[in-house]
């Protein structure tokens, strides 16, 4: 069997890039080091030997990181955890009182918080200053409404400061904050807010995106009519100032809102660590999704810890992701409003009006720090854009990635085309624990195709079929002890067993998280894709991401889709192409592929069928769905297509005459 050299690590490839001596001296993690070595009487002085102690010593570590990162509470913990042995349902931070909105404000001058821009070139700014004095005059308003700890308010919004101004306010009095992005269908909004049941909605007259203004209205009409527990309705007038009110019940107008002022009075509601602080959902792909109730305490905790040390974020940073309000990113970026760093938000395709779009952002705003996508970064290098030529990007100290495997030829294209002195971390996680297992390190060198590590107190390994822990070998990501930002249950799951189902049936006691990865000798991680979509011709486990990375040499494949179809007693693998306008599926271009997966990777790895298609399906997020095509291909239900940004696609994969033989 022969293997893709570019994903075998032997543990002894250069580095793409290594940090400066000042660059590890100066970061937050080497201060952070420093500091549990005075208090804990240590000599570390690697990232290995502190990650080690981090996991093996929870109640430590989170200890430490609660006082060194300044965490603001009117009472302190009694104790870290009850017990590190039980998972799930160990108790963190018992007895502690805090305000995760009052931690985002703590700031309150006239440095810029947050930074407004979209794909026209509209600006808007608001300082540390006028953020608290916005945020007390949507709080006066929700409790005019009576609104009150526990309580759900929803956000159906675009990514604009308003969207942050709604959360901490909601969050400021202990209402549990939950959002969908606004190009949601609106059978996928019903089936979130549908089962959380807001009393408040927050929303726009809609969105731009590509050059197109997109109207919300329909949608918020129906949902209001759906959700029948929305009793008012709080509307920004966006994206159009000049457009006349929408005729929609039960609503205020924003600009009133915001008029009245705070009144005399805004205290931050002081809650328990484990207060409900948020509801996430799951992608919705496959039935009706999930929805995750999250902790205030687990959720400041650690993004914190992912921001400050882990992105080594700094007041004087201004930092940036391309997300909307319904990715967990979005959560992720505002909180760095803690750090008291300038937030940028931008609503609008990242390509419009051309390729360079957010390059010219990070130019004119200072962008230190840049979070993008892997599909994002492949499409660049594809068209051949080279940032570093056009613009200037001196700022620029750090870029992150996920949502997807990022390849080792983005890994390339971004020190070649991008920036040469930069941290390229490409980071990995979900909307489950609303952070991170896998990030970035300043301390710590770039490896292509390489997570640079494990996050500080996750503790993460690889678990072979038979539940054990394996190096450089293919498996099961799994994280082994509790963290503190676990969901604290799934809303409407009242025996837990959704819960358990979810995450803990694979390995009883052991967190799965349904990512296909492998551990390299230096304590970094590879990822090869969604374990559910994992492929396995004559039972041998191959990760979709593989595959991906063979097609990206070649300029005629514009995007691609590989899943398995269950045929004569086992699995085949079909591999789905769109390719570039003017481009054929020609024979010599089949021959092409198979040759290239056949050398690079294995014969098991070949496709069965190659079959030209004309869309691949996403999720809102830019997630490929392959879970629905396997579905569809494989005769099976396709349970919810309002969470695809482009569900029309799917009837594409429907009855195809190559799948038949």
């Amino acid at each position: 069997m022969s293997y893709d050299k570019n994903l075998v690590k032997s543990g002894d490839e250069e580095p793409l890039w290594v940090p400066s001596r000042q660059r590890v001296d100066s970061s937050n993690m080497q201060r952070f080091m420093q500091y549990v070595n005075d208090r804990f009487d240590k000599e570390f002085d690697s990232y290995d030997e502190l990650y080690h102690w981090s996991v093996d010593e929870i109640s430590d570590f989170w200890s430490s990181w609660w006082d060194f990162s300044k965490i603001t509470r009117s009472a302190d913990y009694l104790n870290v955890i009850d017990d590190p042995s039980k998972m799930p349902g160990a108790k963190w931070f018992s007895g502690a009182k805090l305000s995760f909105a009052q931690n985002l404000m703590k700031h309150r001058d006239s440095h810029t918080a947050l930074v407004f821009r979209n794909e026209r070139s509209e600006r808007i700014q608001m300082s540390y200053s006028e953020l608290h004095t916005c945020v007390a005059a949507v709080v006066r308003t929700l409790r005019e409404l009576g609104i009150k700890g526990g309580d759900r308010v929803a956000g159906f919004m675009p990514n604009i400061i308003e969207t942050v101004v709604a959360m901490l306010a909601a969050t400021s009095i202990g209402a549990i904050w939950t959002s969908c992005s606004p190009d949601f269908g609106i059978n996928g909004v019903v089936d979130r807010f549908g089962q959380t049941q807001p009393k408040v909605l927050f929303t726009t007259d809609g969105y731009y995106y590509s050059g197109k203004t997109f109207r919300s209205g329909d949608r918020i009409r129906e949902l209001i009519r759906l959700v029948p527990s929305i009793q008012k309705v709080i509307r920004v007038r966006y994206p159009d100032i000049k457009s006349g009110a929408l005729d929609l019940p039960k609503t205020s107008d924003w600009d009133d809102v915001v008029a009245k002022g705070g009144g005399s009075r805004f205290e931050f509601v002081q809650t328990p660590f484990d207060h409900p602080l948020l509801i996430m959902y799951s992608s919705g792909t496959t039935g009706a999704p999930k929805c995750m109730v999250q902790s205030s305490g687990g959720i400041l905790i650690s993004q914190l810890k992912e921001l400050v040390l882990h992105t080594n974020v700094m007041r004087r940073d201004t930092i940036f992701y391309f997300t909307t309000c319904g990715w967990m990113m979005w959560n992720w970026l505002v909180s760095s409003l803690a750090t008291g760093a300038k937030v940028i938000l931008y609503d609008g395709s990242p390509f419009w009006p051309d390729k360079g779009s957010l390059f010219e952002m990070i130019q004119d705003e200072g962008v230190t720090i840049f979070g993008t996508s892997a599909p994002y970064l492949s499409v660049l290098e594809r068209d051949r854009v080279r940032p570093r030529a056009d613009y200037s990007l001196s700022s620029l100290e750090t870029i992150l990635s996920t949502g997807s495997p990022l390849s080792i030829r983005s890994f390339e294209y971004v020190y070649r085309d991008i920036k040469s002195d930069v941290c390229l971390s490409s980071i990995s996680g979900g909307a489950d624990l609303n952070g991170c297992f896998a990030l970035g390190n300043p301390m710590l060198p770039v490896y292509p195709g390489e997570l640079q590590c494990r996050g500080l107190g996750m503790s993460v390994e690889i678990f072979d079929a038979k539940g054990q822990p394996v190096l450089g070998e293919k498996g099961e990501l799994v994280c082994t002890k509790p963290f503190p930002s676990m969901p604290l249950y799934f809303w409407n799951d009242p025996s837990g067993e959704k819960y358990l189902n979810a995450y803990f049936r694979t390995f009883p006691g052991v967190w799965h998280h349904g990512d296909y990865a492998e551990m390299t000798k230096r304590g970094g991680l590879i990822f090869y894709g969604r374990s559910d979509a994992t492929l396995k011709p004559g039972g041998v486990r191959i990760g979709t991401a593989e595959i991906y990375r063979q097609l990206e040499g070649f300029s005629e494949i514009d995007d691609s889709l590989v899943v398995g179809q269950e045929w004569e007693d086992d699995t085949r693998v079909i591999l789905f192409v769109k390719l570039k306008p003017g481009s054929e599926l020609t024979d010599e271009l089949r021959t092409r592929i198979t040759r290239s997966i056949r050398e690079n990777l294995s014969p098991r790895h070949v496709p069965s069928r190659i079959v030209q298609i004309a869309d691949i399906p996403y999720t809102v997020n830019m997630k490929k769905v392959e879970l629905a095509v396997c579905n569809i291909i494989n005769g099976r239900p396709v349970l919810n297509k309002d969470a695809l940004k482009n569900p029309e696609s799917l009837e594409l994969y429907r009855s195809l005459d190559e799948l038949r033989t």
